[in-house]
């Protein structure tokens, strides 16, 4: 089983921030404080469904047979993952 990326502090829940990169080859490292990308944030469940999507040539009729859910469901739950990524993005200031 491959590990899980954790986007959440599993004592306090607070956002994780990405702190060191490594290769794997030459044994680079790259350390500061970087924030994860924006699809990264939200659970491994919308990341899939949002890659099938694509796969699916975002077709939400495709993608109600495939789930063998009802349209509307599958509208739902696109909708649901848009809010999501709406809440996370930072709101421009003035």
């Amino acid at each position: 089983m491959k590990p899980k990326l954790p986007i959440n502090c599993p004592s306090c829940e607070s956002q994780l921030s990405v702190t060191e990169l490594s290769c794997p080859e030459c044994k680079t490292k790259v350390s500061g404080a970087y924030i994860l990308p924006l699809l990264l944030q939200i659970p491994e469940e919308e990341q899939q469904f949002i890659l099938d999507f694509f796969l699916s040539s975002g077709s939400l009729k495709e993608m109600a047979n495939q789930m063998g859910k009802s349209y509307p469901t599958v509208r739902n739950k696109l909708d649901d993952i848009i809010e999501q990524i709406k809440n996370l993005q930072p709101k421009p200031t003035l």
